[in-house]
This record gives C-alpha cells, sequence and structure tokens, in this order.
C-alpha cells in the first residue's frame, strides 16, 4: 500500500527532499527517482515535438512581422516625401506664376516624359518575348536602349541615397529599375548557351557573337575565342554525358557534326575575303556575317535606318510619336573598334583549336569504343559517320571551305578516327582469337583426359557403345570399318565425281579414307564455326564484293568507298596474325602435352598423341576458314582452287619466278609448322610402338633353353637335289631348308600390321611409316647383334647348330626385306643399308657348313622370295604399295608356276583383292607354301 502512495506521488509535492528520505526507505526513493526522470524525458519529447511542428509557423509569422513592419516604414517615410514636396511646391507656386510658360509646351514634355516612361515598362516584357524566341541581338538591342532610358530619365540613385524626381513621382520604377539590372547576365549566358548547340543557323550564331561584344565592348578576336571554347566544351558535353538513354554511334555522329559544323560557321562567320578577290556567285557559301550584322547595328548613315531598335514601333503611330528623336534613333555603340580577323589568324587560332579537340576527341572516343564489344556494330559506327560525312551540304563545300581555312585540306576521319577504330578493331580481334585459342586448349584438354579414362578402362569384353567418339581414337579401325547413314551423300548415286563440290569432299566417307575421326572432326569444326563467326564479323568491316550488276552504283561512291576501306589491308592483317597466334598457341599447347608423354610415353597415352599428331596434320584441311583468315578471303579462295601456291616453278630460262605474297609464305609457314608438330606427334608413336613390339621379339630372340628354341620353330621343306659324284656319276641327295620365319618374327610382324592398321596406316605420312619400320629393324638388328655377344661369351648357352643359324639367317634375311628401305630410298640414296646386318649374316654363315652354304643358297633365296610374295597382302602397309611383286619367270625348274597370288591388273575398286591363278594344288612344296600361310593367318587370329 506504502509503495502505490510513492508511486502516485507527483513531483509538485515533493516540496523538501529531506522529508522524502524520513518518510520512504532506500528503495521506494530509487523508484521515486526512476519516476521522476521518467516524467521529465516525457516533457522533453513532448517539448520537442511541439518546436518542431510550431517552428514554420514561427518562422513565417516573423518574417510577416518583418514585412510589415518594412511597409509600414516605407509608407511613412513616402508620406513624409509627399508632405515635404507638396510644401515645396506651395512655397515655389508665386515663382511659377511670374514665369511666361505657354500650357503647349508643358504638355508636349509631359507627354514625352509619360512615353519614355510606358516604353520604360514595355521594355522588360519585350526582352523577355526576345529571349523566349531566341532573338538575342534584338534583346540586346532593347536591353542597351533601356539602359539609355535610364540615363535620360535620370533613375539613377544620387549620392544621398534620396531618390531622383522621376523616381519620386513615379514610384513604379524603382522595381523596374531593379528588374533591368538582371537582363545584361540573362541574356550573356543564353548567348553562350547558344554557342554550343550544333543544329544553330548561322545568322544565329552571329548574331549571339554580335550581342556578346554590345554587352561586353569584346572585339571579334575575342568573340572568335569565345566561340571556340563554347564549341570545346560542347564537344567535352558530348563525351561526358551518360551512357545510357543514348547510343555510341549517335555520340560519335553527334561529335563529327559538330567539329564539321563548327568550321563551316567559323567560315561564314568570322571569314572575309581577302581585298581583291571576286565576290563569290551564286549557290555558294555566305561569309563575313558577324561584320554585316555588326555593321547594320551600330551603323549611323541613313540607308542604316531599317535596321532601327523601334523602327517598326514608330511605323505605327499612337504615343510612340512622343518619343524624342534620342530614342527614336537610337543605335548600339561598340567601343573597341571591330577590326577583320587576319586570315593568318583565324587559321593559326582554329589550327590550335582543332589540335587540342583531336587530343580530346582520341580520348574520348576512345573511350566509347570500349563498349563496342563487335566489329559488326564498329563498322556501323564507321559507315554512319561516312554517311554523315558523305551528305551533299558537307561535301560539296568542305574542301573550299578547309582550303580558306586553314590553307590545308582536313581529312576528319583520317585524322581524328580511323586509328582509334583501328586500335579497337585489333583489340576485339586478339581478344576473339585469344578467346578462341583458349576455348580450344581447354577442349584439347578435355578431349586428351577423356582418351585417358577410355583407354585405361578398354578392354576386350567393354562395350564398344561407350564413348564412341573416345573409342574410335582408341581404334581407329573400328571407325574405318563402320556403317553410318552420313557416309554417302543423297545425290552420290547419279551426280558425277567431276561435279561434285565441297559437300562430297567432307562426307563421312572421305573421311574415314583419311582416317579423320569424329574427335577430331568435332574439334575441327568447332575452331573451325569460331573462326567463320570472326570472319563474317570481320567482313561487315570490309568493302563489299561488288558485281557487274552494281558497277554503276560502285563508280558514284568510288571516292567515299576508297576512302572508307583504306584501313583494309591493316584489318585484314590484324585478323591475320590474330589467327596466327592462335594457332601458335594451339601448337605450344599440343607441344606441351607432347613433352610431358616423351621420352618412355606409356601404352595408355599412346591414342592421346595420335589424335594431336592428326589434329595437327588435318587442321588445315578441316578449318578452311582459318586459311581464308590468313589467306583473306579472295585469295583464299582462288588458293583453295588452285592448290597451294609456290614459292617458285622451274620456268624456262626467260620466264621469270612466281611472286608469293607475305599472306602466302605466312600460311605455308603456319602448315610447316603444323606438320612439323603432327611428324614429333607421330614419332613418339612410332618409338613407342618399336620398343614395345621389338622388346617381346628380343626376349624371344635371346631363349637359351632347348624348349624356348623349339617352340618358336617353324616349317621346313624337304629337297632333292643331283650332284655329280667323282667318279662322274649323278648322285641325289636331300636337303632341309626353311620355308617360313620363327613364330616370333612372324608375331612381331602380325603384331606390327595390327597395329599399323588400327590407326588407320593408309593415312599415316610416309616418312611416318619408314621411320617405323627403319626403327623395328635397327631394333631387331640391334638384338641379333647382342646375341651375337651373348652366344659368344656366354658358357652353358645353347650352341649355335648349323640349322640354328640357317633359321636365324632366314628370318633376318626376311625382316629385311620387309622391313628394309623402299627402292627408290635406295635410289636417291636417301637411306643405307645397316653395315650390322651384312655383319650378323657373315656371323651366322660361319656356323654353317661352306660346301653346305653354297648349295642351300639358290633355294634358300627362292623360299625367301616366295615368302615375301605370299605374305605381301597379309602384311599390306608393311611392304607398301609401291613396292611391287616380282613375278616369276616361267622357266622349265620352277616347281610352282601357279601358286602366286598376284595383283589383279584391271583395278576397279579393290586394288589390293588378290586373285589367284589357280585353285589346284599340285604339289607337296605348293601345300606346304599353302600351310604356311594358314598357320600364318592362324596366328593372326589367336593373337586377335
Amino acid at each position: 500500500m506504502a509503495d502505490n502512495q510513492t508511486l502516485a506521488m507527483r513531483v509538485s509535492e515533493i516540496s523538501d527532499p529531506a522529508v522524502l528520505f524520513e518518510r520512504h526507505n532506500t528503495e521506494q526513493i530509487r523508484r521515486i527517482e526512476r519516476k521522476i526522470r521518467g516524467e521529465i524525458e516525457q516533457k522533453k519529447e513532448e517539448l520537442r515535438q511541439m518546436v518542431g511542428e510550431r517552428y514554420r509557423d514561427l518562422i513565417d509569422a516573423a518574417d510577416t512581422i518583418g514585412e510589415m513592419r518594412q511597409c509600414s516604414e516605407s509608407v511613412v517615410q513616402f508620406i513624409q516625401d509627399l508632405h515635404q514636396y507638396c510644401h515645396r511646391l506651395k512655397q515655389g507656386r508665386p515663382v511659377q506664376s511670374t514665369r511666361d510658360q505657354s500650357p503647349g509646351l508643358w504638355k508636349e514634355k509631359f507627354y514625352t516624359m509619360a512615353a519614355q516612361i510606358k516604353l520604360l515598362l514595355e521594355i522588360p516584357e519585350r526582352i523577355w518575348s526576345a529571349m523566349e524566341a531566341s532573338q538575342y541581338l534584338q534583346a540586346t538591342q532593347l536591353y542597351l536602349l533601356c539602359c539609355h532610358l535610364h540615363a535620360l530619365l535620370q533613375l539613377d540613385a544620387t549620392a544621398g541615397g534620396h531618390y531622383t524626381p522621376v523616381l519620386a513621382r513615379f514610384p513604379i520604377l524603382v522595381r523596374q529599375v531593379s528588374t533591368t539590372g538582371h537582363f545584361r547576365s540573362t541574356i550573356l549566358l543564353d548567348s553562350k548557351s547558344l554557342l554550343q548547340g550544333r543544329a544553330v543557323s548561322d545568322q544565329a550564331i552571329a548574331e549571339a557573337l554580335v550581342s556578346t561584344m554590345l554587352l561586353e565592348d569584346s572585339s571579334p578576336r575575342q568573340a572568335l575565342a569565345g566561340f571556340l571554347l563554347a564549341r570545346k566544351a560542347s564537344i567535352h558535353k558530348l563525351l561526358n554525358q551518360p551512357q545510357h538513354g543514348t547510343g555510341i554511334k549517335a555520340q560519335v555522329c553527334s561529335l563529327v557534326e559538330l567539329l564539321v559544323t563548327t568550321l563551316f560557321q567559323a567560315y561564314a562567320v568570322f571569314y572575309l575575303p581577302p581585298e581583291g578577290s571576286p565576290k563569290p556567285g551564286e549557290g555558294t557559301l555566305s561569309c563575313g556575317l558577324l561584320f554585316s550584322i555588326l555593321e547594320d547595328v551600330t551603323s549611323t548613315t541613313p540607308a542604316a535606318r531599317g535596321r532601327r531598335v523601334l523602327h517598326e514601333e514608330m511605323s505605327t503611330g499612337s504615343w510612340f510619336k512622343y518619343l524624342p528623336p534620342s530614342i527614336t534613333e537610337f543605335q548600339p555603340v561598340l567601343r573597341t573598334l571591330a577590326q577583320p580577323i587576319q586570315t593568318e589568324q583565324l587559321r593559326d587560332a582554329l589550327q590550335q583549336w582543332i589540335d587540342t579537340c583531336r587530343e580530346d576527341i582520341c580520348r574520348g572516343v576512345g573511350g566509347l569504343l570500349v563498349y563496342v564489344k563487335s566489329l559488326k556494330g564498329l563498322a556501323a559506327i564507321r559507315d554512319a559517320v561516312w554517311d554523315l560525312l558523305s551528305t551533299d551540304s558537307i561535301s560539296q563545300h568542305w574542301s573550299t571551305v578547309c582550303q580558306r581555312l586553314l590553307d590545308r585540306p582536313l581529312a576528319v576521319w583520317n585524322d581524328f578516327l580511323q586509328q582509334l577504330f583501328l586500335q579497337r578493331l585489333q583489340t576485339i580481334t586478339k581478344e576473339e582469337t585469344g578467346a578462341i585459342s583458349a576455348t580450344s586448349v581447354q577442349l584439347l584438354v578435355s578431349v586428351l583426359r577423356d582418351l585417358e579414362v577410355q583407354t585405361s578402362h578398354t578392354s576386350p569384353g567393354s562395350n564398344p557403345g561407350s564413348g564412341c567418339g573416345s573409342q574410335f581414337e582408341v581404334d581407329v579401325a573400328s571407325f574405318l570399318w563402320s556403317e553410318s547413314p552420313g557416309d554417302l551423300p543423297g545425290d552420290a548415286g547419279w551426280v558425277s565425281v567431276a561435279q561434285r563440290g565441297q559437300r562430297h569432299h567432307g562426307s563421312s566417307l572421305a573421311m574415314k579414307t583419311q582416317a579423320l575421326t569424329p574427335c577430331v572432326q568435332s574439334f575441327c569444326s568447332s575452331m573451325d564455326a569460331k573462326l567463320k563467326a570472326r570472319l563474317d564479323d570481320l567482313q561487315c568491316y570490309l568493302p563489299s564484293q561488288v558485281t557487274g550488276s552494281s558497277s554503276g552504283a560502285k563508280e558514284n561512291s568510288s571516292a567515299s568507298t576508297s576512302g572508307r576501306f583504306t584501313d583494309s589491308p591493316a584489318v585484314e592483317e590484324a585478323l591475320r596474325e590474330g589467327c596466327v597466334l592462335c594457332t601458335r598457341h594451339i601448337l605450344s599447347a599440343v607441344r606441351h602435352q607432347l613433352d610431358t608423354t616423351s621420352p618412355e610415353p606409356s601404352p595408355a597415352v599412346l591414342s592421346s598423341v595420335l589424335f594431336m599428331g592428326r589434329l595437327c596434320q588435318s587442321v588445315g584441311q578441316l578449318c578452311p576458314s582459318l586459311k581464308i583468315c590468313i589467306l583473306g578471303k579472295q585469295n583464299g579462295s582462288e588458293v583453295t582452287a588452285n592448290g597451294t601456291p609456290r614459292q617458285g616453278r622451274k620456268q624456262g630460262k626467260g620466264r621469270a619466278v612466281v611472286d608469293v605474297s607475305p599472306a602466302q609464305a605466312q600460311w605455308a609457314g603456319l602448315k610447316a609448322e603444323l606438320l612439323s608438330c603432327s611428324m614429333e606427334a607421330y614419332r613418339i608413336w612410332s618409338s613407342a610402338l618399336s620398343k614395345m613390339l621389338l622388346d617381346n621379339f628380343g626376349t624371344a630372340l635371346r631363349a637359351e633353353s632347348a624348349g624356348a628354341i623349339l617352340t618358336t620353330a617353324t616349317n621346313w621343306e624337304d629337297l632333292e637335289i643331283q650332284e655329280e659324284a667323282e667318279s662322274g656319276n649323278s648322285v641325289t641327295s636331300k636337303i632341309r631348308l626353311p620355308v617360313q620365319p620363327s613364330w616370333y618374327v612372324q608375331s612381331l610382324l602380325f603384331q606390327l600390321c595390327v597395329q599399323v592398321n588400327r590407326v588407320g596406316g593408309h593415312a599415316l605420312p610416309p616418312p611416318t611409316l619408314q621411320e617405323l619400320l627403319q626403327a623395328c629393324l635397327a631394333q631387331a638388328l640391334h638384338h641379333y647383334h647382342s646375341l651375337m655377344g651373348q652366344t659368344v661369351g656366354t658358357e652353358g648357352a645353347f650352341p649355335m647348330t648349323q640349322n640354328r643359324a640357317l633359321q636365324q639367317l632366314f628370318d633376318l634375311r626376311y625382316l629385311n626385306s620387309t622391313l628394309g628401305c623402299r627402292a627408290e630410298e635406295v635410289k636417291s640414296s636417301r637411306s643405307h643399308r645397316d653395315p650390322r646386318f651384312h655383319q650378323i649374316c657373315d656371323w651366322l654363315e660361319t656356323f654353317i657348313d661352306p660346301f653346305d652354304l653354297d648349295v642351300f643358297t639358290p633355294p634358300l633365296n627362292a623360299n625367301l622370295n616366295r615368302l615375301s610374295q605370299r605374305t605381301s597382302v597379309l602384311l599390306g602397309l608393311l611392304t607398301g604399295s609401291e613396292k611391287p611383286l616380282t613375278l616369276r619367270s616361267s622357266s622349265n625348274n620352277s616347281q610352282e608356276p601357279f601358286n602366286i597370288l598376284p595383283l589383279s591388273n584391271n583395278q576397279i575398286r579393290f586394288g589390293l583383292l588378290p586373285l589367284s591363278m589357280s585353285n589346284v594344288r599340285k604339289s607337296k612344296s605348293a601345300s606346304r607354301s599353302s600351310d604356311a600361310v594358314h598357320q600364318l593367318v592362324s596366328l593372326a587370329i589367336w593373337t586377335l
């Protein structure tokens, strides 16, 4: 209960704090304190709200009170002045009555003053009307007339602060006098603003400049400086205006229009032809408007009365007839001497202004062009500028104006904008080609990653449909022998070969003949599409190919076109450099990938190496846009039709060598780099493949146990020979010679053939295939050479018997005949036989009886020749199509004239299809030879 009474206590009831401490405890006192503080804060808030709500009312009331005080003081002051004036009139009445003044004269003076006051009161409205109509010269004349009226009526305040008699009698003029003082700054501001406009007539510009000269008492040179400064400010305004709401093309065109208009108006306003020059005829540009207008406005001759300020008003009569002549014939006066601007001074001023604006325009337009992201947009801006400069109003008199003002021609596009557009084009091209190279490298890395994953997961029982593109890269043969609906075009059956176009050459069957896998096609098509988009974008900036039907239009616009496309070589060079850098960047990525795989790549990486080799080999063919980008559209099409140009051709002594353009030389160099990178990839593959195959070959060759040697033995042939004994009788003996190579030799050749065909060996470069065969032969000779050291220096090894030596000799000679150099290489001395071959043959012949060797050599050579001919078709690419088969002679000693498989002479479609000459096997040796071939085929099936 006591707590409630304590809380109900008001602040006003607390009179003595001591009593409060006597009646309440500490806790209650604290509650009372909190309550009092809360009430204090509440009152403060109420006071703030009251002051905030009533503050404006208080200010308005205070202002009203102040105005009332000033008004009452002025009324009192007027009454006092009126009282004093009446008092002076009362005192001066006897004096005036003594004067002999005519009432008509006083009436005329009164009307004159009244007309002046009425005119003074109407001038502000006329000034505002003239300014609203942008007639600043008329407004200036009225303002100067108003100042002249002020001087006549003595409306200026006296030194003592008293009003003049007119102001005392007509207090309404006080406000008019204060209002008139603001007209000068307003007219000057609006006149200078008019100078910044690009769509203003020459007459309006000249009148605005005359107004400025009359108000500021400036000279024509100062007016020229002000005009050029205003135009420079207008250029800055155009360059710095916000991007939203307007386009870059509109800004650049407005800038060019302002620049051109400035020179035209400088000619029309400030230029005066030299003395003694003929007067310009009709249809020519007017000039010297500033001086002619200035002369009309300020001239006092009778001929200039039509240009008086109040000429039109005086013709109406009424109260204007009471105005004195000093007002009706008023003309503004220019205090400075308006001397014409000399030609040299005008030229120097304009040239300095052009140089200054060139820096600002280059900086500003360069910043605007950053927002243009395509060459098509850049070409649209360029064409809009040229269309503006090619209009009749500009092109008809532009050269004349520049020659008279600057004493030289001025090309706006070439001097101001062309380099800026070219730099932006080069930047866009560099960025776009850089993006193409970056995305191509990313795609390359992605494909290589997929190939590695596909190769590591490939097994004999895996599904060939999974990852079909990558699977074809791992096994190109599966792609070559697969059928697809797009192998041949739909009209391939009735369109002759001569009439087939590029579409037939790009069919799936054509890609298979060149072993161009889907991954290679996809990569090249993606790159070609991006380059084609760049090429199409660039064509918007280059001149279009004009046909004969439009030759008339071409002749009409030849002058414009010749200047518009002068930078076409630089534009094509920018695209050429960008494409070359793009291709070299991709090549550097390919070389980096090849460097990471060498020197000993794993079998899982060989598919990636082959993909990169095929890619570099086919980029020039599958990316026609790359060739066009480098050679140019016209040259690229000509090269495509006529073939690759050569730097020189063997001609007669009197004929000149065909010249090669730099673009063609650059394209040839790029193709050489691509070919070099491709050959490097194939070289890595061939070296890795030869090493992998020959390691197993060397292990089987150096077998030391008799069982291992017997497992590699193959079929031998029994031959009967007749020899003459010492007694002269004929002796028949029987010998046995090998007719098949060892199993590891057959396995080596067949595995090599399988691997070559697995990667599309028919499309491998001939040097690569030759290097592979030579590498295999060289490593085989190395293993045979190591066998020599093993046999000589190893104890307990299986001895080299005569039969084993015969088989080794047969194997070695068969390997040399199959993997050896081609016939044309021997003729051209591009290759030479390895000396180790003869050394090893001599070493093996040491284990054969010399008499037996003489007997064995002819049939051994026959067996070797027959075996080479029989296996040439099966081994295919290892023997080479350029290695013709040697048909056996039809001698009587021939035992098998019917068992050779020659090639068909009538080659229609299947040129390598073997045709048997006979289906009958009559001899035992023929059957044995057939068994040898069947065994080789069985080995191939078992290996697969």
